[in-house]
């Protein structure tokens, strides 16, 4: 029997009758919902990861602050041999400067990890300001040489802007080894970006401009990426307050090792950088930065293996074989181009060694110990290049800058042996396969 209009169901887009001011009127039962298409995720692992809710505003900011630590010091040794006419004094200040950042850096970063990045970073960068800009008139007005030391060791509270993004991935993406890998690698690549254009940025403002223009465009660089990074207060890691029972990340199981590699490896830079540009110039060494900048991209691209500990002995063990390739360039030809091609191509595996070893650091260190953990590793590493340009320096002067690409070859060599013997690291749970 069919029903009555009366007792018709009405179907959900059917108009309801009702009476409004007399009047009727026909209303809708009920609004239509719109259909929402979900955007298909990029294949891309950078575009995933930087469409993380506030990562491309912090990470536009960390690399504005990031750039004058490529130009900073290249512009104070431009400034301060043009004004006093020694290299010898330019390179002594620039060095006091590296001594005090080894000593500052990790305290500073240990205070951000206490108290959150944005209430340290911002007074800590600022400091290191003035003593940028403390050194400019200390040049610029003839001031006595030890007020060089004393203003350039101000800017040791510079905080280690790349260690506060890793950690920043680090705490979006927790549980996610995929995703933090890809970040190691871009952060990476950052570094080898900012290391290849600072000194140039540096070199074209202090010879187009006056000398003086490299420290004072690093110096608003550096505050003003600060300021912007810091303002991403959404994306940024609580602090943790210190505890009575909390060790120094120095003091977890397998770290010592893993600095002893970083210690090595810097090393091999530093070696690296003094060797070529007494050989070729330093315009060469962009192709060193620019082949361990694309090689990092493309190792983020890629789905890396379990085993952390493993692909570390891989990468220093490619790193070792590739470091011996301008060796044997500069022993069999004098062809700038050959050399070249195999600084290109020796860069290829610093970038994979960096991430990795990055990856495991982030692995032994607390996780609210972050930033403290991985300031050590710069900090060793910085040891190492200053070790490494020392020992470079000393075989172009006694042996000739053939002989002295045997140095990089050698430091690889020699935080591969370290690596392997690091049974600690598989001890300490710290390798990929661990639970951690």
């Amino acid at each position: 029997m069919p029903k009555s209009p009366a007792t018709r169901t009405l179907p959900p887009s059917t108009a309801l009758l009702t009476v409004v001011g007399g009047q009727l009127i026909a209303a809708p039962r009920a609004a239509p919902e719109r259909v929402r298409r979900k955007r298909p995720a990029s294949a891309n692992p950078y575009l995933r990861l930087l469409a993380t809710p506030g990562a491309r505003a912090f990470t536009a900011g960390n690399l504005i602050a990031r750039l004058p630590m490529g130009m900073l010091s290249v512009s104070a040794v431009i400034m301060i041999a043009g004004s006093r006419g020694s290299y010898a004094l330019a390179g002594a200040v620039t060095a006091t400067g590296l001594a005090a950042t080894a000593v500052v850096a990790p305290f500073t970063a240990r205070l951000v990890d206490r108290y959150g990045q944005a209430r340290i970073a911002v007074p800590a960068t600022a400091l290191a300001v003035l003593g940028s800009l403390a050194l400019v008139l200390c040049v610029r007005y003839d001031a006595p040489a030890w007020t060089l030391f004393v203003a350039y060791a101000a800017t040791a509270t510079t905080p280690n802007t790349g260690g506060m993004s890793r950690a920043r991935w680090a705490h979006l993406h927790r549980g996610d080894p995929a995703a933090l890998h890809t970040a190691n690698s871009f952060e990476q690549a950052a570094d080898e970006l900012c290391f290849m254009l600072g000194p140039v940025l540096a070199a074209t403002l202090c010879g187009a401009l006056f000398p003086e223009a490299g420290t004072l465009v690093g110096a608003f660089l550096l505050m003003t990426g600060v300021l912007i990074f810091a303002a991403q207060r959404a994306t940024e890691p609580p602090p943790t307050p210190r505890t009575r029972t909390a060790v120094s990340p120095l003091r977890t199981p397998g770290m010592p090792a893993l600095l002893a590699v970083f210690l090595a490896t810097g090393a091999v830079f530093g070696a690296l950088e003094v060797v070529s540009i007494a050989h070729a110039g330093g315009a060469i060494l962009a192709l060193q930065a620019a082949g361990s900048c694309a090689a990092g991209l493309l190792y983020g691209s890629l789905r890396p293996a379990r085993n952390a500990h493993r692909r570390l002995l891989l990468c220093l063990t490619a790193m070792t074989a590739l470091m011996s390739l301008p060796l044997l360039a500069t022993t069999s030809t004098a062809s700038l181009p050959v050399l070249a091609l195999c600084l290109l191509l020796a860069g290829a595996a610093t970038a994979p060694t960096m991430v990795t070893g990055m990856t495991l650091v982030q692995r032994a260190t607390p996780p609210g110990q972050l930033n403290e953990g991985m300031t050590l590793s710069v900090t060793a590493l910085l040891g190492g290049v200053a070790a490494g340009a020392a020992t470079g320096g000393w075989l172009v002067e006694h042996a000739g800058t053939v002989s002295g690409y045997a140095a990089p070859m050698g430091a690889a060599a020699l935080a591969l042996v370290i690596a392997a013997a690091g049974g600690l690291l598989r001890r300490a749970g710290v390798s990929g396969g661990s639970a951690r």
